[in-house]
């Protein structure tokens, strides 16, 4: 399979587990009154898993 192919594949992978991520159902499991640092828990999951993104993101489009 060529590079290209295999790229795709995985970017469609990643959003289909954004889109489970992202997804009503799960978010309710940090939608709490608990804080991390001083953050809310649900604004900290959302930075972090959006930030793991772009990093994933980055890594499948930039890798040889």
């Amino acid at each position: 399979m060529n590079r290209r192919r295999m790229v795709g594949q995985r970017l469609v992978a990643l959003f289909l587990a954004g889109a489970l991520l992202f997804n009503y159902p799960l978010l309710t499991l940090f939608n709490s009154q608990r804080t991390v640092g001083g953050i809310p828990l649900l604004y900290a999951y959302l930075f972090l898993v959006w930030a793991g993104f772009i990093g994933l993101m980055a890594w499948i489009i930039e890798r040889k």
